[in-house]
């Protein structure tokens, strides 16, 4: 780059990678507005912990009275969030990073090939293999049918226990018993089932929020519309979060989806509080930068891409044996999953 001279180029014999990093090159932009700063720490840990939190509480929590169209609406809608931050959010960022037409792409080993696709293969195959490797283990295990772990998300919200038999009102003591364990195996191969794929999904998701506050940290002019879109952001992305943990079989005593919710809500503060501390050396348009959270966003993208795909629209629409029937029902849900999708993509506009 010491000898490429901006203002004498000949387009025709130029290096396309001399051009393309000349023109991406940034540098440290912040701009002051450091009580702005400030608030947006608080700001974002209030916002994305309260909605993270909303769904568990208004499905664990029995005093709490939420109607089921409301905790509907917030599970579903953060399956479209989770979905649109996968493709919109991550995908698309990767290329701009370590993309074919990036400054990183056109450089080195980079430039033999295009690595966001490939990353983000590499992590759905990851993520497909630990998966399997996940379900055989359990059923060799525990040895029971599929059908046996899941429940109308309906009735799994209003906390409904299916009336009994004919036969179980007139089953012996022992059989009683032998059937309370069965419930309790079932219960215990669905949570490591489901816990597995959700701690993935948080690493992913995680990853990409430490990003969006070290840049918020250090933003330029775009701070000002950064600023409330990151806020709805890491809202919506909360609420996805804690859609998919309010579906995982905790036991009512456990503490972890409340540190996991929590860990979530602290991520960004932190990483805002971390970006103001390098205010004036952090240069989020350096190569190294770029080379970073584009891997990592190729990941990230690779873990939502299967999440959203596999455990949560063809697991919850397509192949659940217990899934409503009730077309109203339904409806709802496909609605409030294609509203997530649609306004989480349009804040890619702008984040």
């Amino acid at each position: 780059m010491a000898s490429f001279d901006p203002n004498n180029v000949d387009l025709d014999n130029a290096d396309m990678a001399q051009v393309v990093c000349y023109l991406n090159a940034g540098g440290n932009e912040y701009n002051g507005h450091m009580g702005a700063r400030i608030s947006a720490i608080f700001v974002i840990l209030i916002c994305s912990t309260l909605a993270t939190f909303f769904p568990v509480v208004a499905n664990r929590v029995q005093k709490v009275k939420v109607p089921v169209y409301v905790y509907l609406f917030a599970r579903y809608f953060g399956t479209g969030v989770i979905l649109a931050t996968a493709f919109v959010h991550l995908l698309d960022p990767a290329y701009d990073e370590i993309g074919p037409a990036s400054c990183v792409g056109l450089t080195g080993n980079w430039a033999v090939y295009s690595w966001p696709p490939a990353i983000v293969l590499a992590s759905i195959t990851v993520i497909f293999l630990m998966d399997f490797t996940a379900e055989l283990y359990v059923e060799s295990k525990y040895g029971i049918n599929k059908t046996d772990d899941r429940t109308s998300v309906v009735h799994e919200h209003d906390h409904s226990i299916p009336p009994p038999s004919p036969r179980a009102a007139t089953k012996d003591t022992s059989y009683a018993e032998e059937e309370r364990d069965d419930d309790s195996i079932a219960a215990e191969k669905s949570f490591r089932q489901q816990i597995a794929a959700f701690l993935i999904l948080e690493f992913g998701v995680i990853f990409h929020s430490v990003i969006i506050g070290l840049n918020l940290g250090v933003a330029g002019d775009e701070f000002s519309t950064l600023y409330p879109v990151i806020v709805f952001h890491q809202s919506f992305e909360g609420l996805g979060i804690g859609a998919r943990m309010s579906a995982i079989p905790f036991k009512r005593s456990s503490w972890l989806p409340w540190v996991l919710c929590l860990a979530y809500g602290l991520t960004t503060p932190i990483a805002i509080a971390i970006g103001l501390g390098v205010r004036n050396t952090y240069n989020p348009g350096s190569n190294t930068a770029n080379i970073v959270s584009g891997v990592f966003d190729s990941i990230s993208a690779g873990i939502l891409i299967y999440t959203s795909l596999v455990e949560l629209l063809a697991r919850d629409f397509l192949f659940d044996p217990c899934r409503t029937n009730d077309r109203r029902s339904l409806g709802f849900m496909v609605v409030c999953t294609l509203l997530g999708t649609g306004v989480m993509a349009l804040l890619g506009k702008w984040a």
